[in-house]
């Protein structure tokens, strides 16, 4: 059998059967880039994607004790902060976000010690 032949059910990218992987939007790399330019945090800075009430939402966790975390949506507009402030409960405006959040992907984390 001619091994040409084999290639598309061995590669079943490059015959065209594989989803292609979801871009994120223009602003995530922005704010990625942003967030490498400033000092590393402690925890590490990281951007996570999630399905949240229907639609793609980019999570940035707080970086220490009395600061906000925040939840955007694809088009960068700020929906609450999830968690963090004095209380540690966030603003109030998205509660449930840990109970109905689903998809979770990390976009990236950094990497640098502090």
């Amino acid at each position: 059998m001619n091994r040409w032949i084999l290639l598309p059910l061995l590669f079943p990218a490059a015959s065209g059967c594989a989803a292609s992987p979801q871009a994120e939007p223009a602003w995530v790399e922005a704010k990625i880039k942003q967030l490498q330019k400033g000092p590393p945090g402690n925890p590490p800075l990281s951007l996570w994607r999630y399905e949240y009430q229907g639609r793609i939402v980019y999570y940035l966790p707080p970086q220490c004790c009395d600061q906000y975390s925040q939840l955007y949506d694809a088009k960068q507009n700020r929906i609450c902060a999830p968690d963090g402030g004095m209380a540690g409960n966030g603003d109030g405006r998205c509660p449930d976000f840990y109970q109905k959040r689903s998809a979770q992907k990390l976009l990236w984390q950094d990497k640098r010690a502090r």
